[in-house]
């Protein structure tokens, strides 16, 4: 880990001014970014602790859902209101690290997290998401974890957020900070795909940080739920994760959302299957000729086929559990 220096910013504007400079991140709960630092996957030479600035708050109204961008991920997860009207957020944390990190980490600095991809994360390898143009040794390497939707010839790492996946669901806005003024920017907009950018990952600017997650309320939200596929029970990342929120109206479905995590290169939003449900009773026929339709455009690697038939199994028991 190189040396760095500490700011303790007093407002919000002295640490967006101080997250502007060259070389400047910002360190919410740190659990991801101080083990790039140590892995010399990263390398700030200062970091802007946003730990003075509260926005810890999580405000359910009759709206929607506000969250801080520091407020703690355990404290989210068992926060009633989120529990009972967004069931699906607090089901993604709880699904998310271990208890121990999701005691420190932050809704932001979890939406902000870098990829788990082995070769992004082993500077002993190229990758272009850590140095564009030195090549993605994933595409002909390891790759059975890799994403089989939305990658490039450039990248085909994976998206490692739980919450963006229940997020994208629920179409959650983001908003944020930047020394030019704050904006609102819906998650489904927030991450970029690699193409050949691989290294640019949201549409932040420099300088600019996330304030807060606002999601709306609805009774789809109410039902909703997260379906997490994993090579084990605890502390890893997703094969294959599903978030579903729906509601029912007269025996149809008046109302779906879908999102899918662990097959794409970013949080990835289903409506192939939204069309072929909306409006429609969930018989089971009706619910397995949609699964099907999951990921129809997916392009696999050479380890990850397996994930297409993961992916339309894990959506298909999303819904019926749903409909239940």
């Amino acid at each position: 880990m190189q040396e760095f220096s500490l700011i303790h910013p007093a407002s919000t504007r002295d640490a967006l001014v101080a997250g502007a400079a060259q070389g400047a991140k910002f360190i919410a709960g740190g659990t991801d970014l101080l083990q790039l630092m140590k892995d010399n996957v990263e390398s700030p030479a200062r970091l802007v602790d946003l730990e003075t600035l509260g926005l810890t708050d999580i405000e359910a109204g009759a709206s929607g859902l506000r969250l801080g961008a520091m407020a703690r991920m355990s404290d989210v997860a068992a926060h009633q209101a989120v529990q009972d009207d967004w069931p699906v957020i607090s089901q993604a944390l709880l699904a998310s690290a271990s208890p121990q990190i999701r005691n420190m980490g932050t809704i932001g600095g979890n939406l902000l997290q870098r990829t788990r991809c082995g070769y992004f994360r082993d500077t002993g390898f190229s990758c272009n998401k850590r140095e564009p143009g030195t090549g993605c040794p994933a595409i002909g390497g390891e790759n059975r974890m890799r994403a089989i939707l939305g990658g490039s010839e450039h990248c085909i790492a994976t998206h490692a957020s739980d919450l963006a996946v229940a997020l994208m669901a629920l179409d959650a806005t983001l908003e944020l900070h930047g020394i030019g003024g704050s904006r609102r920017v819906p998650i489904a907009e927030f991450y970029r795909l690699p193409g050949n950018t691989p290294h640019i990952e949201t549409v932040l600017h420099p300088g600019e940080m996330i304030g807060a997650v606002t999601v709306p309320r609805s009774a789809a939200a109410r039902n909703s739920r997260y379906l997490k596929l994993r090579d084990r029970a605890s502390f890893e990342f997703a094969l294959v994760s599903v978030a579903v929120a729906m509601e029912m109206a007269n025996g149809a479905i008046d109302d779906i959302r879908l999102a899918a995590g662990g097959v794409g290169t970013r949080p990835w939003r289903l409506p192939e299957v939204e069309r072929s449900l909306h409006g429609k009773a969930p018989t089971d026929a009706i619910l397995r000729d949609a699964a099907g339709r999951a990921g129809e455009h997916a392009q696999a690697a050479r380890q990850n086929g397996f994930k297409q038939t993961l992916l339309r199994g894990a959506v298909l028991r999303a819904l019926q559990t749903s409909v239940a």
